[in-house]
């Protein structure tokens, strides 16, 4: 190989800004979608199919015909994709403690990703989220490094379980993706929750909380692991050699690649840019192997050529980072299939993919409290009421009960993908001769004398992803507090948080009959249905502390002044006959 087909091999460009003509120039090898980057709104399979087999057909008509690797961020599921099944985000799978159910997940995941033509996923993400602040909190299955632990066996169902004892990137085959473990090391664990900032912990700290998921990730061979924009005591992840080259590819073994995040490098420098040389330089040290440059691919590749050149990168780096792409791209099967399997298309949204998520949904509810005052449990609800009023924009909701990375990077309100919602689900459920009243947005005296039984209020954040999504308050935005309060004084009621992170809620606990902790389930909101209704009990245990106030924070379990308002792994359970 030439420097130039090597170092083409390392940079990974954006969808927007390829074509045939520059991947055969600059022997691109990796290309992405960043989040909400499509071929057209509501693309359907085969206009992603033809798009990657474009840009695919132009890679293997270079002179050694190496294959792309097309990379997409499927975080609970095919995200991007248009009618793609939208699980629960990762802080309610925690809350199912079900390993075997997010592996099923992740084979899910995989033929949905494979069926539009991409054959890498970066996926899981395994940060243990210490601080319910951080706006990718609900990107982390839990606080508890172990219960993150547990369900990187998402990796097994992302890529097919590894045989005993083998060593390296594994691939079981072309129905399967490449999985991606981030972000190394200690993204949940920055200074007041805040996004990309400093994780300030020893190195012990550092091994025993954020470290040990990716112990089991390399050992299921997850073919690569991203780097974190997140620093540990002052140093750039994107920079660290120690942890990146002494500890990940030394002393734990691994063999895949390593990738930056989305312009990592870039942002070594403070403010980002100021001099992208040295953060090339930088990180390529480190130990990075695979550029997510995005966009100034030509700057990258002419920066990087000529500091090898000048002899201040050895070719043996160089070197060393291809031999591990190369040996994920073998391993992916890629170079026996390189193009999309057009049979695949009809898993897009399957309805055993919808099955399992609406299971998933079941398992991750989590129940806080079920009677008031020492009063009857009003859960579960009685199916046959007469009138039943149901409040809050988000029972109605797709895009907001499937939160941040759904269809856009930060997700949006509205019914942008199609599912089921949490409105449609009670509706399936409850009997015919039952009168249900929808209100989105309530005045103060709805639901006042109308001769509603009970209430089923859904409220909670809206959608967001990374730093949009940090915030030091973690209230419940103020619509959602006037219409729980105006309703449940009124009448019984279930309240129903739809949120990625625990929120400031002993102030209304008072009002509520009882209360459910939904996380953001994704598109399949029937699942909330399944439980409150009595077709199947709580089984969802707190993956998160459930704090009292944002003076706590951070607050986890195991700290020497613990004193939440809901403990680490509680939940309730009605305890009843299943309902026939």
């Amino acid at each position: 190989m030439t420097l130039e087909e090597k170092i083409g091999q390392m940079t990974q460009i954006e969808r927007e800004v390829s074509n045939s003509s520059v991947i055969q120039r600059y022997h691109i090898g990796s290309i992405l979608s960043g989040g909400g980057s499509v071929p057209a709104p509501k693309a359907t399979p085969e206009l992603w199919d033809n798009m990657i087999d474009d840009f695919q057909r132009a890679a293997l008509n270079t002179r050694l015909g190496i294959p792309l690797l097309y990379g997409i961020d499927a975080v609970h599921g095919n995200n991007n994709v248009y009618r793609a099944t939208i699980f629960p985000h990762n802080v309610g799978l925690g809350a199912t403690r079900d390993p075997i159910l997010v592996e099923k997940i992740g084979a899910a995941t995989a033929l949905e990703v494979r069926a539009t033509g991409i054959q890498y996923a970066f996926a899981p993400c395994v940060a243990v989220c210490r601080d319910p602040r951080w706006g990718r909190c609900y990107e982390s299955y839990s606080e508890d490094p172990e219960v993150v632990r547990t369900m990187t066996t998402i990796i097994d169902g992302l890529q097919g379980r590894a045989p005993a004892g083998w060593k390296g990137p594994y691939v079981q085959n072309s129905n399967k993706v490449a999985a991606c473990a981030k972000h190394f090391v200690g993204d949940g664990g920055t200074r007041k929750g805040i996004n990309e900032n400093d994780t300030v912990i020893s190195y012990d700290g550092l091994v025993s909380i954020h470290m040990r998921p990716y112990f089991d990730a390399i050992t299921k061979g997850v073919s690569s692991i991203m780097a974190s924009y997140s620093s540990w005591n002052g140093v750039k992840m994107h920079a660290n050699r120690f942890l990146l080259t002494d500890v990940l590819k030394g002393q734990l073994g691994f063999k895949g690649f390593i990738i930056s995040d989305w312009q990592g490098i870039d942002s070594i420098t403070s403010p980002p840019d100021a001099n992208y040389t040295f953060s090339i330089l930088a990180s390529i040290h480190a130990g990075i192997d695979m550029v997510m440059v995005p966009y100034m691919y030509e700057q990258f590749i002419s920066n990087l050529t000529y500091e090898v050149k000048s002899g201040n990168i050895p070719m043996s780096r160089i070197d060393d980072a291809v031999a591990r792409i190369l040996l994920v791209k073998f391993e992916t099967g890629l170079f026996e299939h390189p193009y999309a399997n057009k049979e695949l298309k009809s898993f897009i949204g399957q309805q055993a993919h919808r099955s399992l998520a609406r299971e998933a949904v079941r398992k991750s509810l989590v129940l806080l409290k079920n009677g008031k005052n020492g009063g009857s449990q009003l859960l579960p609800l009685n199916r046959d009421a007469k009138k039943v009023l149901v409040v809050g924009a988000h029972a109605n909701d797709i895009g907001l009960q499937c939160g941040g990375w759904t269809i856009s990077w930060h997700g949006k309100a509205g019914n942008t993908t199609p599912g089921t919602t949490i409105l449609e689900g009670i509706k399936e459920a409850i009997g015919d001769s039952s009168e249900i009243v929808y209100a989105a947005r309530p005045d103060r005296d709805f639901a006042k004398g109308r001769g509603f039984e009970y209430a089923i209020v859904v409220i909670g954040e809206s959608p967001y992803s990374e730093t949009q999504g940090d915030n030091q308050n973690l209230t419940i935005p103020s619509q959602g507090i006037e219409i729980l309060e105006n309703t449940c004084r009124a009448v019984k009621c279930l309240v129903i948080l739809i949120s990625g992170r625990p929120l400031v809620v002993e102030p209304y606990l008072q009002y509520m009959d009882a209360f459910i902790s939904a996380w953001l389930p994704g598109t399949e909101g029937n699942g909330i249905a399944d439980v409150v209704f009595g077709d199947y009990d709580f089984v969802g245990k707190l993956p998160r502390t459930w704090f009292r106030s944002v003076a706590q924070l951070p607050l986890n379990i195991g700290d020497k002044h613990y004193d939440p308002l809901f403990p680490f792994g509680f939940g309730l359970k009605m305890g009843f006959e299943k309902q026939k």
